[in-house]
């Protein structure tokens, strides 16, 4: 999957590609029709694990809509395979399961949000608009316990490296070290733009830019990274 893929301009507006993948082909029709309907660009659309990742390579969607029951292949190894390839891929959950081991294992495959499936049009819409610029979005209620998951991690001794010394810590930016405690803390890319009085760009930059000197691959890891730190408690 290309790494460089940018939302296509549309009417001077940006128009995000989605991919939706769910194994009932009613559901999975229905939030592909609500999406075109709103102005999403839907690339592609999966009924399994196995087609959603040949799919979502030849496509290239900025966002992928995904269900975790998927036969062939679960919706966790295609977010990891996928997220893995390509960590500039964008992964919304949409599932009926709320269990808490499967909210917590979407997100350390890779998953930005997940969204049970009695949210409303409304609240998917909002949800893949925020998805696709990198906003963790979360059904009321399960955003707590991923912090706390975070956290937990990050009590967790690091697994050793062959016995070799730890390399020097990459030095970051002021900025960049105020948006990661601001990051680690919760905060959405708009609260921290809004809070530091910058553009959403211009966070999601530092971000990126922070990914790249800590040679990190997502924001799972880069929030444990913040938390053992102690920059979530500064």
């Amino acid at each position: 999957m290309s790494t460089t893929s940018e939302p296509q301009q549309t009417g001077g507006q940006q128009q995000i590609r989605v991919m939706v993948v769910d194994d009932h082909p009613m559901w999975r029709d229905a939030v592909a029709r609500d999406l075109a309907e709103n102005g999403f660009d839907v690339v592609a659309t999966a009924g399994d694990g196995e087609q959603a990742v040949r799919r979502a390579r030849a496509a290239a969607p900025d966002v992928l809509v995904l269900d975790l029951n998927l036969p062939a292949k679960p919706g966790v190894q295609v977010c990891k395979e996928l997220v893995g390839a390509d960590p500039t891929l964008r992964v919304l959950v949409l599932s009926a399961s709320g269990e808490h081991a499967d909210v917590l294992e979407a997100v350390k495959s890779g998953a930005t949000g997940y969204l049970l499936k009695s949210a409303s049009t409304e609240e998917l819409l909002d949800a893949v608009r925020r998805t696709a610029v990198g906003d963790p979005v979360f059904t009321p209620g399960l955003a707590g316990l991923v912090l706390g998951e975070y956290r937990r991690l990050a009590s967790e001794p690091a697994p050793a490296e062959g016995g070799r010394d730890e390399p020097k810590a990459p030095q970051l930016t002021e900025r960049e070290t105020e948006v990661l405690r601001l990051v680690a803390k919760g905060l959405s890319y708009k609260q921290i733009a809004e809070r530091l009085v910058i553009s959403h760009r211009t966070v999601q930059n530092h971000v990126q830019n922070t990914l790249g000197k800590l040679q990190l691959h997502n924001r799972v890891e880069l929030v444990r990274y913040a938390i053992e730190r102690g920059l979530d408690d500064a």
